[in-house]
């Protein structure tokens, strides 16, 4: 049988992702498969047999294990695994190796996947499929709390600072909605929210991290341009609403309630709204979001798209790249 050669980060002791997509997936690869698991950073020569497969996520240093793999002519498949959102900043450096890839793993929200038609990146779309994120809703215990009262609730922010986060939108509507409590548990980077209380990186496995938690009645997310953050599904599965930006990937979504992006007096509308609603609202946006989790959002279904990548035959042939796509892609080209 094939070996698969698989590339992503891995920390067993840990259920966040990254780690938690390499854990959950190379545990149901073992499964049904020789499999060889190698650090995404690492620039190791694989050692490669006949009919072996290579999957993960590659890295942007070019001498790194996935791109070193990926020209062994002994390779039955090559598959990227991998956030995708139509942002140069973040994925530009994918487009050589999603060109000799037989198919792109996208993960993403389906508010981006939607949507590529529309995007600089485009040419890769006869290559992608959709791979939505999942969460194990054991490793996520609901909290032991209940919703606080009309105009008591709270929203908290869990991530860290980079630009596709979008977290100045965040700063700008606490200070439309003084009367509403804001938190922000993660990592501050060199700024950090202003008006936003900051509780710092906290381990949700301890019973105090867990006792802030609980405190919370929404998980607010603002991203401009976020593939799909897991801490969205973490958050159903603690018993938290999520509210986001259809740009953070969700849009649409049964128990996930969208904010719009750049419309502070909508957004604000809506957070006021989600302040002084019944309980009832929220009870039942919090049960279509954890049907959700149950229905789809789930590891089994993941990999199942990964297992049938893995089988499949599958290797469209993508069009060359034209010279608008090429200088889009130039260093320091940061259009979309």
């Amino acid at each position: 049988m094939s070996t698969v050669h698989f590339i992503y980060p891995r920390d067993l002791s840990r259920n966040d992702t990254p780690f938690a997509i390499g854990n959950e997936l190379g545990r149901r690869l073992q499964a049904d498969y020789p499999v060889r698991f190698h650090d995404w950073r690492s620039t190791e020569r694989l050692d490669i047999g006949p009919g072996d497969v290579l999957i993960g996520h590659p890295h942007r240093r070019r001498h790194t294990a996935f791109q070193q793999g990926l020209a062994t002519p002994a390779l039955r498949r090559r598959l990227v695994l991998a956030p995708y959102v139509p942002d140069l900043r973040q994925v530009a450096w994918l487009d050589p190796i999603v060109s000799r890839c037989d198919l792109f793993l996208a993960i993403t929200g389906r508010y981006w996947f939607e949507r590529i038609a529309e995007s600089s990146l485009r040419r890769w779309a006869p290559k992608m499929r959709h791979v939505d994120l999942a969460v194990d809703r054991a490793r996520f215990a609901p909290l032991p709390r209940q919703f606080n009262p009309p105009g008591r609730r709270r929203f908290v922010y869990i991530g860290h600072t980079a630009h596709n986060k979008n977290v100045g939108y965040l700063a700008a509507l606490q200070s439309a909605c003084p009367e509403t409590r804001f938190g922000w548990i993660g990592r501050a980077g060199r700024r950090g929210i202003a008006g936003v209380e900051a509780f710092g990186i906290l381990d949700f496995a301890q019973t105090a991290s867990r006792a802030i938690l609980s405190k919370f009645d929404f998980l607010l997310t603002v991203g401009r341009c976020d593939a799909n953050p897991t801490t969205i599904l973490e958050a159903i599965a603690w018993g938290l609403v999520p509210v986001c930006t259809p740009q953070s990937g969700y849009d649409g979504q049964a128990g996930i309630v969208n904010l719009p992006l750049d419309d502070l007096p909508a957004a604000v509308a809506r957070l006021r709204m989600l302040q002084e609603c019944p309980t009832q609202e929220l009870l039942t946006l919090q049960a279509e979001g954890r049907a959700a989790l149950d229905s789809h959002f789930h590891w089994d279904r993941v990999y199942a798209q990964v297992r049938d990548a893995i089988e499949s035959t599958e290797s469209p042939l993508l069009q060359p790249p034209d010279w608008r796509h090429r200088w889009r892609l130039l260093p320091g080209r940061l259009i979309r």
